[in-house]
């Protein structure tokens, strides 16, 4: 197949039909950026999608998949977003309220959401677990960032269990 030159993968100065996600909107409003099979497929309720682009990065088809386009002894390949300063991806952003997830919770108090994580368990594991970890990363990898809201939720799990104590002597019992 013919490679198309680099200037075919560019945004138009002015993209045909679209506009930008605004600040402006509704804090409740999350947008689903589609690069791969969610531009033809997507499998939940949205209410609004524009098509668009994002700079920075370059779709690739080198991600293996054994479930959805493969199978253990011979993964498929689906795309992943790999990043170039150079790159632009199309794709279709599309926009969901929270009512329209039924999986959406909504805001609540940070000990209300401390109770719920402590209490959950699925099947990839614990709730806790995935709140730890997510600190951790923050913690580790991105240090600036202030994520006040992951922060509140920490400190309200610790202040639910007393045992909990995030001190490098706890973690060296772990």
């Amino acid at each position: 197949m013919k490679q198309e030159p680099a200037a075919q993968n560019s945004p138009p100065a002015s993209p045909p039909s679209s506009q930008p996600l605004s600040e402006d909107d509704d804090p409740q409003t999350l947008w689903i950026f589609g690069y791969g099979s969610l531009v033809w497929r997507p499998d939940f309720a949205y209410s609004d999608s524009r098509v668009g682009f994002v700079r920075g990065y370059s779709r690739r088809f080198w991600q293996g998949d054994t479930f959805h386009r493969g199978s253990d002894k011979m993964p498929g390949r689906v795309v992943t977003l790999l990043e170039d300063h150079e790159g632009c991806t199309w794709g279709v952003a599309y926009q969901v309220q929270g009512e329209q997830n039924p999986g959406y919770l909504g805001p609540a108090p940070e000990e209300a959401i401390a109770t719920q994580i402590l209490a959950c368990r699925g099947f990839s594991g614990h709730n806790l677990e995935y709140l730890l970890r997510l600190a951790d990363f923050m913690q580790l990898c991105g240090p600036q960032a202030q994520d006040e809201h992951l922060a509140a939720i920490v400190d309200a799990v610790g202040t639910m269990l007393p045992c909990f104590c995030p001190t490098e002597q706890a973690l060296a019992l772990v």
